[in-house]
């Protein structure tokens, strides 16, 4: 039976193996794994799976653990914490492993198999869909012993039945069957001694009292080899949990397995794009599972709450970046405009540089309800730091009936305005300029537009002519007013 834990709670593990990047597919399994121990209040075990040696990645272990605290899953156990049922490095527990697979041998449940590796690819060849012929499942036991007595290299397999079917319940997908003359013979134990990682893992997870796997629906076809280990040692089989596909838009319209070319994959990467690492949970959380309501916007906890196994879905989902954009700027809007020049300090400085004396109420005001990403900012305020080239043109506007014959005299005006101006506040500003237009007789616009055209060098802006003038302060103002005029006169 499994090594129960004493509250009887739902116990998940989340088991990465440190061989790059957190991708977006890893991400959610961890938060779905995060979700189905916490809405139980259960525990939620990190695991790392490091057995494969050849395909590690110096520094990843570091970027899971970063990772996970970035985007706030909490493990309760796991290598940095400790806990009652580690080691929780898969490399640490290495003398664990033969024990269960000669366990299995002396049952008569597995094999040493002493096939060389051109043997096993000649088999492979001549098998349909390759795989095994069993050459070794039956040897006499003397030749056995000759052979270890030999030292030949060999692998622990485990004999499966051959013939039959094997079933299995997904909380997901439902009933499952298995021809079992469609699974091979597998390795449990490699010939440098390390175990496979099917092995491993049903190994760990009985012996961390794991109650429910949680996993991409690509595992489904190894679910019965899995069983199999657990019915062969006699083990309570975990609750099975295989998550639909994340499937990325194609520029055709069309969609398959969300990779690097559909943009941005790993949560790094989203998260030095610019968006929030609670609106990225909350939209990953969102792709797969759905709420009772319609409700869209969860915290963590929120979702700790009403998370429920029942919501998630069988249907591939699609990570569609307009949407995390909505996320995003959503979670952007809801903050305080102190939280959002906190957040956005970085971007204001990679813009301006560290000591730019720009107010940041006023650049809070103008950027909070505007951008969707965070990583729009620099972009979008870069030319308060310096004035970009531009085009005359830009100042004819049919809206606010401006043309190249009235710019000109608008401008003259507002020069003449800002030269004479005391008051260099907000209200100040938009009062004089109002006021102006009232004397010219002509449309707010009409003064607006070619002012904010001359002060920023660009028709679109996140801000306008007032909030422009603002944050330049009246002499670059004056500065860019009269480069604007100058503009006009050049042919």
């Amino acid at each position: 039976m499994a090594y129960k834990r004493p509250d009887g709670k739902r116990v998940t593990r989340f088991a990465p193996s440190p061989t790059g990047f957190m991708h977006v597919g890893n991400l959610r399994t961890a938060l779905y794994e995060y979700l189905v121990a916490k809405s139980d209040d259960g525990t939620f075990v990190l695991r790392i799976e490091d057995t494969d040696q050849e395909r590690l990645v110096e520094g990843a272990v570091d970027v899971i653990y970063q990772t996970m605290k970035t985007a706030g899953l909490q493990h309760d156990e796991g290598p940095d914490l400790g806990g009652e049922y580690g080691p929780y490095v898969q490399s640490e527990r290495l003398e664990m492993y033969r024990p269960y697979a000669e366990q299995l041998v002396r049952e008569g449940k597995a094999y040493y198999c002493f096939c060389s590796k051109e043997r096993l690819a000649e088999v492979s060849e001549q098998i349909p869909g390759g795989g095994y012929d069993r050459h070794c499942r039956d040897l006499p036991q003397e030749e056995i012993d000759r052979l270890l007595q030999e030292g030949v290299p060999y692998v622990i397999r485990q004999k499966m039945p051959i013939e039959g079917s094997t079933a299995f319940s997904d909380l997901v997908f439902g009933e499952i069957t298995v021809e079992n003359k469609e699974l091979s013979d597998q390795i449990l134990i490699k010939t440098d001694g390390y175990p496979t990682y099917n092995f491993a893992n049903v190994i760990d997870d009985h012996t961390m009292g794991v109650t429910h796997v949680v996993r991409g629906c690509e595992y489904l076809s190894s679910t019965p080899k899995y069983n199999l280990l657990y019915e062969a040692f006699g083990w309570e089989i975990p609750q099975y949990i295989h998550l639909p596909l994340i499937m990325g838009k194609n520029e055709d319209g069309s969609v398959s397995k969300l990779s690097k070319r559909h943009g941005a994959t790993g949560f790094e990467d989203l998260v030095a794009a610019g968006y929030l690492p609670e609106a990225i949970i909350n939209y990953i959380a969102l792709l797969g599972w759905a709420p009772q309501d319609n409700r869209e916007i969860f915290t963590l906890d929120e979702l700790s709450k009403v998370f429920d196994i029942s919501g998630i879905s069988k249907s591939p989902a699609v990570f569609d970046y307009d949407k995390l954009n909505w996320f995003n700027a959503e979670y952007l809007r809801a903050m305080t405009p102190e939280q959002f020049a906190q957040t956005a300090a970085p971007y204001f400085e990679q813009a301006f540089g560290k000591d730019h004396g720009f107010d940041l109420q006023v650049l809070t005001a103008m950027l909070q309800q505007r951008v969707t990403t965070l990583n729009q900012i620099p972009e979008t305020i870069g030319f308060l730091a310096q004035l970009p080239e531009y085009d005359k043109e830009l100042f004819i506007n049919k809206k606010s009936k401006t043309d190249l014959t009235n710019v000109p005299v608008m401008l003259d005006a507002v020069i003449e305005l800002v030269e004479g101006m005391t008051d260099w506040t907000h209200d100040g500003i938009h009062d004089a300029l109002i006021a102006l237009a009232q004397r010219l007789e002509v449309k707010n616009g009409t003064i607006m537009w070619p002012a904010r055209i001359a002060a920023a060098g660009q028709a679109v802006t996140p801000g306008g002519a007032v909030e422009i003038f603002e944050l330049l302060g009246r002499e670059e103002t004056l500065r860019r007013l009269k480069l604007g005029r100058k503009k006009l006169e050049e042919a």
